[in-house]
């Protein structure tokens, strides 16, 4: 709709997680080596957090493509796993072998070792992926992958396990120090700081064809105060100031647009009261210098 008003060839905030649009801020590139580390060394597992809305399943698509190229790894991705246990493991067994799945836990299990022992034997490596891995609520699923864990020759790992999910995925964890143990990487992945904010802002233009300034400082300081620097949340704001500002017919977008968007979204009175400051100039500072912002309670 608003796309040709702006001089894009496509809509730079859509959330929907495209590896084309996927800005590297320092805590995604040494999430991404550390996901990559444990796979390209066959070790056990990583775990994977952080905010909501903070680019963990972009990372995961990247991750898929690179392995792909690579072409010496068969993956297994589960994107809702709030399976029971036995459904849990019929779901990896599925998706390796593409077979009907056995229904008794022993025939699966040696289901599971027959097939990673054929993907060892031409070379290759079993990767499961496990989103929002926060979503099981089963004892026994948890259970089930500290067991998967188990399937070892005598000097590597048959397999690798890479969970992600929201930090309360790190509490769930911490109650099954067995299967945490098995972790060789564990990282936790904040929101964007002010710099940061307004890098992935011009990142996402430049992708979708922006040749010229769209955003004014004040405001890239505002989305920045307003998203906390979560990536969804900077998205939903950017994506309303375009529409916003095509709909007025505006040339750039400044503060006053993006306000009228936080303030239909619900600020927390506290982010309004330092919004509706005289001056920001201290925050600004904070920002400029690409430091970290967090609102006080």
């Amino acid at each position: 709709m608003y796309e040709s008003h702006w001089g894009l060839r496509e809509k730079p905030f859509e959330n929907t997680p495209d590896p084309k649009f996927l800005y590297y801020s320092q805590q995604h590139e040494e999430a991404m080596a550390r996901m990559l580390y444990v796979v390209r060394e066959r070790k056990g597992g990583a775990l994977l957090t952080g905010e909501y809305g903070c680019g963990k399943t972009l990372l995961t698509r990247v991750l898929k493509a690179e392995l792909q190229k690579e072409n010496q790894y068969q993956a297994v991705y589960i994107v809702d796993p709030r399976f029971w246990g036995l459904e849990f493991l019929q779901e990896i067994v599925h998706q390796l072998t593409g077979g009907p799945t056995p229904q008794t836990k022993i025939e699966l299990f040696h289901t599971l070792f027959k097939s990673l022992s054929h993907i060892h034997s031409i070379g290759k490596h079993c990767i499961i992926v496990v989103d929002e891995a926060q979503s099981i609520k089963n004892h026994d699923t948890f259970e089930e992958l500290r067991l998967l864990l188990n399937f070892q020759l005598d000097n590597a790992f048959l397999l690798t396990v890479i969970l992600l999910g929201s930090p309360e995925l790190r509490t769930l964890a911490s109650n099954m120090p067995q299967l945490v143990q098995r972790m060789a990487v564990r990282y936790h992945i904040n929101g964007l700081n002010g710099k940061e904010t307004r890098e992935y802002i011009n990142h996402r233009l430049a992708v979708a064809g922006a040749s010229k300034p769209i955003f004014t400082d004040e405001a890239y300081k505002h989305i920045f105060l307003c998203s906390e620097g979560v990536p969804r949340r900077i998205n939903t704001i950017c994506d309303l100031s375009l529409l916003i500002g095509f709909s007025n017919g505006l040339d750039i977008i400044d503060k006053t647009t993006v306000r009228e968007i936080n303030d239909d979204m619900g600020l927390p009175p506290a982010l309004n009261d330092r919004l509706n400051a005289p001056s920001l100039s201290s925050l600004s500072d904070t920002i400029d210098r690409g430091g970290d912002f967090t609102l006080s309670p």
